[in-house]
């Protein structure tokens, strides 16, 4: 199978976030047929959901995979599993939270997964680390990374870990 890039977001406001993180993209590293192959700085941004919890951290791995989009899925929520994610209440505290947000330029509908990820134009913590992997991306019928940038202010994210001094495997 060809190799595809894939988008995937990070998400943590519980029990170390930046350790879940870091064991989170230690994980991503090892998956089958993958290749971690950039990686964003890390985002401390408010919760979107229920406001009574911590802040979360937030960042953007590219991986190159020759996985197909369900089974990048099931891997990512085997990952979730392992550090402790209970499914409890819709946008509440988690260990640990992956999202595919975009598999190559593919648009998918299924029962399980939406690609690009719906909440993508919305989410700053999404967006910024996104334009930092690759600021000219074009995201399948949302259009211009640059565009939905525009119209996503950076208001209530912060960039706590640049780049090069991001956790990485």
């Amino acid at each position: 199978m060809l190799e595809a890039s894939a988008y995937v977001g990070l998400g943590s406001n519980l029990d170390n976030p930046q350790l879940q993180i870091t064991r989170a993209l230690e994980a991503l590293a090892q998956l089958p047929g993958t290749r971690l192959d950039a990686c964003s700085s890390l985002y401390r941004s408010a919760p979107m959901g229920p406001q009574d919890q911590a802040d979360y951290l937030n960042a953007v791995v590219r991986l190159m995979t020759s996985l197909a989009p369900e089974d990048l899925l099931d891997e990512l929520q085997a990952i979730e599993q392992v550090q402790g994610r209970v499914r409890v209440q819709h946008w509440g505290p988690r260990t640990l939270d992956l999202d595919i947000l975009l598999y190559g330029d593919a648009v998918i509908q299924t029962e399980r997964l939406q690609v690009p990820h719906p909440g993508i134009p919305e989410r700053n913590f999404v967006l910024y680390p996104l334009a930092e992997i690759d600021s000219q991306l074009s995201i399948p019928g949302l259009g211009e990374l640059q565009v939905l940038l525009e119209q996503c202010p950076a208001t209530g994210i912060e960039r706590v870990h640049a780049a090069s001094s991001a956790v990485s495997p």
